[in-house]
């Protein structure tokens, strides 16, 4: 594992955890400032569409200025981004700033200047992870991925303990996290030497395995968004508000387990993470559909993020064979953009199929890991015999 990557990843965790804690506050902040729920939305979209076109251009930047100047500049629009949009809601809420504008600032500070920033963190420790060693690589990628997960389990459980006490905490706790990550890296990550490692496949070669990843992300947004309201409104008409929380919780520890322990522990190469995978995730979709009590849908749920674990770390390490060391930014751009057009895509999509019937994101869930499941046996790179002492893919 490359030196460089331990303290990236907790940067990332503590930069995304940072975001996470605004997660709770938005609608007391939407109602607080007279916004509809179409500003709302519009916010949360604007901020999806903005990390996942940015992402190839980091990953550019990457290469062509190394990691130093995209910390820099991704620690940069974070500060601004969350520095911003605490004090855009501190005027408008007290009628300093009109709604009109406070809605102006919101989007500019929380979706374009933070969802850009953002964005610059998982490019660069997906990249710095594509230059691990092959037999370590799975490893490496799948810590990533772990670490954003934990960043979104905990950040709204904190903020929303926070908020509590008062709204403004978690608001102004947020930029001096970002503050103090960008002191931190800017001391501790330094650039460092790697071994040069040519590609070890075509480029055409991993096309079957960005299309795992996008249906296995798309698939968890599709239900994702509709989860709690099946536990609610299908599966029993009395559920409580922490019983429902539930759900999500297990499903996060799921997905930050097989991404932080499994993976590293088993070592299993990229493609038999996605054979194994999308099967699974497959599986838990079945369960959920069919759920009669908050349990079982916590479970399927679990099962779930189990194989979505594997199968999108799976994904993530075999794009990075597709190119060499010195390209490992522009592949890790178009993987966390691929994430990040699912993430725009499913909860248009899961609302407009949960008003023709409920269990209708999750059917197209269980359909869109049915087809990733087929693609996942698509070898990836046949032709290819690893040399000795490498992996294969």
């Amino acid at each position: 594992m490359p030196r460089t990557l331990p303290p990236l990843l907790l940067a990332l965790l503590a930069i995304s955890f940072a975001q996470q804690l605004l997660t709770p506050l938005f609608p007391a902040l939407t109602r607080d400032l007279s916004l509809g729920t179409a500003q709302y939305g519009l916010v949360l979209s604007v901020a999806a569409v903005a990390m996942a076109l940015s992402s190839p251009l980091w990953g550019l930047v990457f290469d062509l200025l190394g990691l130093r100047p995209v910390l820099v500049a991704g620690l940069a629009l974070c500060v601004a981004g969350l520095g911003g949009f605490a004090l855009a809601v501190t005027f408008a809420a007290d009628e300093t700033l009109p709604s009109g504008l406070a809605f102006v600032a919101l989007l500019v500070c929380r979706s374009l200047l933070l969802g850009v920033g953002l964005a610059a963190f998982p490019v660069a420790a997906l990249a710095t992870a594509g230059t691990s060693h092959e037999s370590r690589r799975t490893g490496a990628v799948g810590l990533v991925g772990a670490a954003s997960g934990l960043a979104a389990a905990l950040g709204p459980l904190v903020g929303g303990g926070l908020a509590v006490v008062s709204l403004m905490l978690p608001l102004f706790l947020a930029p001096m996290i970002a503050v103090a990550v960008a002191v931190v890296v800017l001391v501790s990550v330094k650039p460092e030497p790697f071994a040069e490692q040519p590609a070890r496949l075509r480029p055409w070669e991993v096309l079957p395995a960005f299309g795992v990843g996008f249906l296995l992300h798309l698939s968890f947004g599709l239900a994702e968004v509709v989860v709690l309201l099946l536990v609610r409104d299908r599966l029993q008409t009395e559920v409580s508000a922490g019983a429902t929380g539930v759900v999500p919780l297990v499903a996060a520890i799921g997905l930050v387990g097989t991404q932080g322990v499994l993976v590293p522990l088993l070592k299993w190469p990229p493609g038999r993470l996605m054979k194994v995978g999308a099967p699974v995730a497959l599986a838990g979709y079945l369960v959920l559909a069919v759920a009669p009590s908050v349990l079982l849908a916590a479970l399927g749920f679990l099962v779930v993020a189990v194989g979505l674990g594997f199968a999108v770390t799976g994904f993530a390490a075999a794009a990075t064979f597709g190119a060499g060391s010195r390209h490992q930014g522009v592949v890790a751009g178009l993987v966390n953009a691929t994430a990040g057009l699912a993430v725009v895509l499913a909860p248009v999509a899961s609302g407009l199929l949960y008003d023709v019937d409920p269990l209708a994101p999750v059917v197209a869930a269980a359909v869109a890991a049915a087809l990733a499941a087929g693609l996942a046996l698509v070898p990836v790179g046949p032709s290819r015999v690893p040399p000795s002492g490498q992996i294969p893919v």
